[in-house]
This record gives structure tokens, C-alpha cells and sequence, in this order.
């Protein structure tokens, strides 16, 4: 192939790998272009001349081929600059990265990472991340290999697309397409080596280059190398061979949970998670904040009883909030859902859970929880926003909430109803009081329409402490804004 111009433009002047059976990769010059610019070809393959295979084979390219195009619209992912086949043979050319891969950066070429060095690393590998699971794309081969730190110094994700599906398809004697798992071991999970990946699979392998730059262990079995595992519940056991602070710990725990279904689902939920830890002002306590009755769920399988544990009988949405009164007004810190096209500012000493749990249909997306008053306080005021389908008017969705706290919340008494406004536009609110076991509730119910989802905010107090703390759900209330 070398001195080969592909297209009579792509002139090859070097190879980089072989890519076993599926092709190679090039450097080729764009004679086209002023200067004669370097662009990266990989020749893409079947592993078979199989008929069926190669018309497979091309019909996935060109479709990884046209997702491409799209992320590379983004800064930090190469440009696909075109894409061809010539000779039976699939060409993708791609935006050449002047810079060097994450390999160097992490052992065992290089030391361990501080801290603070491994939190500003992960931020910046799911930063771009964040971005290709937005466009509904898994990357399925997250590695330090893959990750190049560019000249200018930013994170660049590489070597995803058509070559994942193309190597992923062969066809047997019986002309069924199979599909085989793609991924690198050591930083693939299981789900994802069984040929299901998640989005959450790539937030896997984000949690072991973490975990290695802390650890200095490098997970590659086929080097011998590899992180120990609990042999009763499969996860990584890694925390006494590092010095880390029990808060990233935790969200590195989360990340690299051994099923899918206990970790972040998506790196924008990793992403906010380190991004409170980073923050100076804030601090996440991680497992040791009692959760009232009010937050778990019933067995009942009703939508409505399980929304009455989390302090509101909305369709969607709760959210508490509480400031001790008497202190100086605190700093409101941002957080944001890209996945869910939500912001809202909150208290920098607040803890943040990130849900995005999915139950009957209603998406619980965030809790916030203030801080205990004291060491006798026996309700700690929260803020939680969910997120449901719903199809009615606002008029309708009213008279559906109110009934329903009538219906389900014990002592329920409705206070006030009216208009109001949130996030810019006409919304309903509900001032109610309830009980839940010993404890003497009054909530703040707020709630707008878009689209076919509804987005509310349910302030609940204990009701001694309401008229305390309104003003500062008021500023909440206030921020939030739908994208």
C-alpha cells in the first residue's frame, strides 16, 4: 500500500498497525488540499470473502460512516473527511491527531496520578464522552490507547465507528448474521464481552483508566497483568492499593460496578458526580446520610404509593430543600442534565444524588438534601426532580394531582391551588400538608408541561420548618430552566 493513492487524492506514505484481520491503518497525504495536509486511512474488511458478509459489511459502514460525520462536528473527536469502498475494500479517512495517546501519561509507562490529576483526567475523558452518548452512541472500546491528548492539550476520543460493527459482524454456514463482542479485555465488562453493551459499559472502562492511574496496576490479562476481583460478588478490589479519598472511591465503585444496572448510566451522571468533589466549595459524604422513610419505595407496585415515599404524589417530580435560618445566604452552585435538558442552582453544602432511576414510567433524576440542623433533627429537607410522560392539559393535571393526593397521602389536606410560572412558562403549583409515619409533612408542588412530559418540583418540609426555609426554594424554583 505504501506510495498507493487511494481515489487518485490519498497518497499512503505510512503504515501505523495492523489490524489482524480486518485491514490496516495509514497515514496518507491529501494532494487535494494546500500544503498536502496528513490525514489518517484505515482500511476496513470482513474477515471472509463471504457474499453475504461483504454486503452486510457495507451497509453498517456506511451507517457508522454517516454517525461519524455527526460526532465529529465536536472539537475533541476527528473529523471523518470521507468514507468509500474500492476493490471490495471499505476506506475511512479521518482527521490525523498530531499528539500522543493516554499511554503515556498512565503506568506502567508512566507514575501513579495524584488525585486531583486523576479527577481532572476522568473529567476530561467523559466531557467528550458525554457528548457521543448524547448522539446515542457507545464507544465500546474506551482504552488509554484510544484517548489522545492533542498538541493544544485536549482530550481527543479516536477509533470508533465502522470499524466496530464491520469487525462485530460474522456470518455462519446457515447465512445468520452473528454478533461478535467487541472490546478490549481489562476495560470491557461483562455485559459488554456477552455482546451487550450499555452506555454504561463505557463509563465502565472510564472507572478502570481511574482506577489504573490511581492503582498503578495496569488491567491487561493478556500481559499478565490484571485488577483482583471479590470472588463472591465480582467486583474490583482495589482501594488498598491506592491513596484516594473515600468520595472519589466511591464514584470510581459506581463506575466500575460488576452489573450495569449499579452504575452511573451515562458519563453526563459520572461527569456531575466528580464535578461535586472537584468543586472547593462542596463536599459529597457518600453512604452515610440516613435516608428518611419517605424516600424508599413500597412494595406496591402503584405509581402513585411509590411517588408518596419520595415526599410528593406528583407525577414526577419532587424536590426538597432546606437552609438553616439565622446563617449567612450560601452560594448556589450549578447543576445541569444533558441527558435530561434540565438546570438548577442549589446550596454548596447540599449533598447531591443523581439517580436517573426509571420506576413505572417516572424517571427520578435528582435529589438534593440539606444538611441535618442538628443532631436531633429528625427530617432533613430535600429537593428531587422527576421526569414523566404526560399527554393532559395543565387544567387536567390538576385535577389529576389533586385527587390523587387526596386519594393516597394519609391526613392529606389541600391548602392552595393556582398559577404560577416556572422555567418561563405557565405552570400550576399545589400547597399541601400530609403525614408519613409519625412525621408531619407540608410540600410545595410546582409543575409545567412540554411536550409530552411533565417536569415537577415538590419542596417538602417538615411542618414546623416550611415558612423557614420558602425563600430559599423560591430561588430554586427560580434557576430551573428546560434546554
Amino acid at each position: 500500500m505504501l506510495g498507493h493513492k487511494l481515489r487518485g487524492r490519498y497518497q499512503i506514505v505510512q503504515q501505523l498497525g495492523l489490524g489482524g484481520g480486518f485491514g490496516a491503518t495509514y497515514i496518507a497525504c491529501d494532494t487535494d488540499r494546500p500544503g498536502n495536509p496528513k490525514c489518517l486511512v484505515k482500511q476496513l474488511k470482513p474477515r471472509t470473502n463471504d457474499p453475504n458478509t461483504l454486503q452486510i459489511a457495507q451497509r453498517f459502514f456506511k451507517q457508522e460512516a454517516e454517525i461519524q460525520e455527526e460526532l465529529g462536528n465536536h472539537d475533541q473527536i476527528p473529523r471523518l473527511l470521507a468514507y468509500f469502498e474500492e476493490n471490495q475494500e471499505f476506506y475511512l479517512v479521518q482527521e490525523f491527531i498530531e499528539g500522543h495517546d493516554l499511554r503515556q501519561e498512565l503506568p506502567p509507562l508512566a507514575n501513579r496520578l495524584t488525585e486531583v490529576e486523576t479527577i481532572k483526567l476522568l473529567t476530561e475523558i467523559l466531557e467528550v464522552l458525554a457528548f457521543v452518548h448524547r448522539q446515542g452512541v457507545i464507544h465500546r472500546d474506551i482504552k488509554p490507547a484510544n484517548i489522545m491528548r492533542r498538541q493544544d492539550g485536549k482530550i481527543v476520543l479516536i477509533d470508533f465507528g465502522a470499524v466496530k460493527k464491520v469487525r462485530g459482524l460474522e456470518v455462519n454456514q446457515q447465512g445468520q448474521t452473528v454478533t461478535v463482542a467487541i472490546g478490549t479485555l481489562g476495560y470491557m465488562p461483562s455485559e459488554q464481552a456477552a455482546g451487550e453493551p450499555q452506555y454504561s459499559s463505557d463509563v465502565y472502562a472510564v472507572g478502570v483508566i481511574g482506577i489504573q492511574a490511581l492503582t498503578g496496576i495496569y488491567p491487561d490479562p493478556s500481559q499478565g497483568s490484571k485488577l483482583p476481583r471479590d470472588p463472591q460478588t465480582g467486583e474490583i478490589v482495589w482501594r488498598d492499593q491506592a491513596r484516594v479519598s473515600p468520595e472519589l472511591a466511591n464514584i470510581l465503585d459506581r463506575m466500575v460496578r460488576y452489573h450495569f444496572g449499579g452504575r452511573y448510566q451515562s458519563a453526563e451522571s459520572a461527569l456531575q458526580a466528580l464535578r461535586q468533589i472537584s468543586h472547593p466549595n462542596h463536599t459529597v459524604t457518600q453512604g452515610k446520610t440516613r435516608l428518611p422513610s419517605i424516600l424508599k419505595f413500597p412494595s406496591s407496585t402503584s405509581r402513585w404509593k411509590w411517588l408518596i415515599p419520595v415526599g410528593t404524589v406528583a407525577v414526577l417530580a419532587s424536590v426538597f430543600v432546606a437552609i438553616r435560618s439565622g446563617q449567612e445566604p450560601e452560594k448556589f452552585i450549578p447543576y445541569e442534565n444533558s441527558n435530561y435538558g434540565i438546570k438548577i442552582k442549589y446550596p454548596a453544602s447540599w449533598q447531591l444524588q443523581i439517580k436517573e432511576i426509571d420506576v413505572l414510567g417516572v424517571t427520578e433524576v435528582v435529589t438534593f438534601i440539606s444538611p441535618k440542623q442538628s443532631e436531633t433533627d429528625k427530617f432533613q429537607e430535600k429537593l428531587n426532580i422527576d421526569i414523566e410522560k404526560f399527554s393532559g392539559t395543565l387544567a387536567e393535571s390538576k385535577e389529576l394531582f389533586v385527587d390523587e393526593i387526596k386519594n393516597t397521602l394519609p391526613e392529606a389536606q389541600i391548602i392552595n391551588t393556582s398559577s404560577t410560572t416556572l422555567a418561563f412558562k405557565q405552570a400550576n403549583q399545589i400547597i399541601y400538608t400530609g403525614k408519613d409515619e409519625d412525621t408531619k409533612l407540608k410540600n410545595l408542588q410546582i409543575w409545567i408541561l412540554r411536550g409530552d412530559k411533565a417536569y415537577i418540583i415538590t419542596y417538602t418540609a417538615a411542618i414546623d420548618d416550611y415558612d423557614e426555609f420558602i425563600k430559599t426554594v423560591n430561588e430554586m424554583i427560580k434557576s430551573f430552566e428546560i434546554n
